[in-house]
């Protein structure tokens, strides 16, 4: 049997530091405000990896990132930025 490491949804999102409390990653997760390669998830316990890409709001802004590393705990600041990187998010339709 193969070993896919994976995380929680709303745990990776309070490591990565996204969020001030895992509660409040698990409410949005759980509203269906969290896309995980595109498609729509309303699972708080919906199991990330590497390379997997997360689409979600937060506050007036919509983030578009690639998960780089799981992470072990809610580090520092920068600990936490090396855990993704940016994702050019797609332009929206009918901008010219």
């Amino acid at each position: 049997m193969q070993h896919d490491p994976g995380i929680r949804l709303d745990k990776w999102l309070w490591h990565a530091r996204f969020f001030k409390t895992r509660s409040l990653a698990a409410k949005l997760a759980g509203a269906g405000k969290v896309r995980i390669n595109g498609a729509r998830t309303e699972k708080p316990a919906a199991t990330v990896r590497p390379g997997d890409v997360l689409t979600f709001p937060q506050g007036n802004a919509v983030q578009v990132v690639r998960i780089l590393a799981l992470g072990e705990r809610r580090g520092p600041a920068p600990e936490a930025r090396s855990l993704y990187e940016p994702v050019d998010a797609p332009a929206p339709s009918g901008a010219n």
